[in-house]
């Protein structure tokens, strides 16, 4: 069993872990009885941490914002110090993105109104030298990372890449960069599937307070999946062939996420894009396997026009021999 001091050191971790937490839980992870939580939070608030608590069986406790920075932590300049930093980092590709926004999140949690204020004084006060992609809403960046960190349903307003917008209700798993770009890998309660949402087109609706249990899914796994519709979804031309060849052996050959749905031994239907379609003809052409094109107009005339090119080289070999 943890002394006391230790004890509240651990009560204030726990409470800065997740958003909610039952007396029953507390008591459960600290090995000690729920009156002694009680004493504990009720010294926490003695020395400045603002400590909510919900009443009733389904009650507990919450790290919330307060009027005034806890002790023995940072003062005001400090703190709008430390929260415009870790937002800027949050932005460098410096390899500690999910670092910062963890520190943020738990940062701005319990910040009064006015440091936040502040904070956001700077950040609109601040010019960047536009690039090609939207600057980032760290306002935004930190709501997605507290639900995650939370466990807790998110609603917001996505625009597509076609502009039109759309209501969407998710169960947040992961946040991932890539580039100067941001992605919510999130589990879509209405299409009942993993879907990837650009952040910098998210606009969060107010907290459901609805939690989770997160769904099991590998790192590895998250990542390819994220790779692959991030690519699939900037193709301008899509296509479905039949390759008379093993699934594993074009998987490895063309090195491009790709649909692969394996018919036999031999035989598999593999569905791809590209921007270039005469580019993508060759690609497959390398693959040394004959190919029937199910669906996509463009990969047929791609393939044309190779096979016309192959025939002149072809000709011009034969003349050059005679």
């Amino acid at each position: 069993m943890l002394e006391t001091s230790a004890r509240l050191l651990e009560v204030l971790s726990l409470l800065q872990l997740k958003r909610d937490w039952t007396s029953s839980e507390l008591a459960a992870r600290l090995e000690v009885s729920t009156r002694t939580v009680r004493s504990d939070i009720g010294k926490l608030r003695s020395l400045g941490y603002p400590v909510d608590a919900r009443p009733g069986v389904a009650g507990g406790y919450r790290l919330a914002a307060g009027t005034a920075m806890p002790p023995l932590l940072l003062d005001d300049d400090e703190a709008v110090a430390v929260a415009v930093g870790l937002g800027a980092v949050a932005t460098w590709r410096l390899g500690v993105e999910e670092t910062s926004l963890t520190a943020l999140a738990k940062l701005e949690q319990v910040m009064p109104s006015r440091l936040r204020r502040r904070v956001d004084a700077v950040r609109e006060a601040t010019s960047v030298i536009p690039g090609t992609e939207p600057r980032l809403d760290l306002s935004v960046l930190s709501a997605v990372a507290s639900a995650i960190r939370g466990h807790e349903r998110l609603r917001f307003g996505y625009t597509t890449h076609g502009g039109n917008e759309r209501a969407r209700h998710t169960e947040p798993q992961r946040l991932v960069s890539w580039g100067p770009v941001w992605y919510l890998f999130a589990w879509d309660l209405e299409r009942n599937d993993w879907r990837v949402f650009r952040v910098d087109r998210i606009v969060p609706h107010p907290p459901t307070g609805v939690r989770f249990r997160p769904r099991m899914i590998a790192e590895e796994d998250l990542v390819q999946h994220v790779v692959r519709r991030i690519v699939q979804a900037s193709w301008r031309y899509r296509a479905r062939v039949l390759v008379h060849a093993p699934a594993a052996t074009v998987v490895a050959a063309l090195r491009i996420p790709v649909d692969v749905e394996v018919v036999d031994e031999s035989t598999c239907r593999v569905e791809l894009g590209s921007d270039d379609p005469d580019a993508l003809a060759l690609r497959m052409a390398q693959l040394g396997a004959d190919i029937e094109v199910i669906e996509g107009d463009e990969l047929k005339l791609a393939f044309e026009r190779l096979a016309a090119r192959f025939g002149r080289a072809a000709g011009s070999a034969s003349s050059a021999r005679t």
